[in-house]
C-alpha cells in the first residue's frame, strides 16, 4: 500500500491527480496520517492552485 507522501509525489511528477488517487488519500488519511502527510497535501494543494497539477474530478465535472 502506498503512503499519502508516496501518492504525492506520485502525482506531482506526473502533474495529473486522477480520482483514485484522490480516493486513496482520503482513505489513509482517515486511517491515519502525520505532519509529513500534511504537508504534502499542502504542497499538492499549492500545486493544483499553482496550475502545476490538474484534477481529473474537475474535467468529469466540466465535460
Amino acid at each position: 500500500m502506498s503512503t499519502i507522501c508516496e501518492i504525492v509525489q506520485e502525482v506531482l511528477q506526473s502533474g495529473y491527480l486522477t480520482v483514485e488517487a484522490e480516493e486513496q488519500m482520503r482513505r489513509l488519511f482517515v486511517l491515519q496520517h502525520d505532519l509529513e502527510d500534511i504537508e504534502a497535501l499542502t504542497r499538492l494543494q499549492q500545486a493544483t492552485m499553482d496550475g502545476r497539477v490538474k484534477r481529473q474530478s474537475r474535467e468529469l465535472v466540466h465535460s
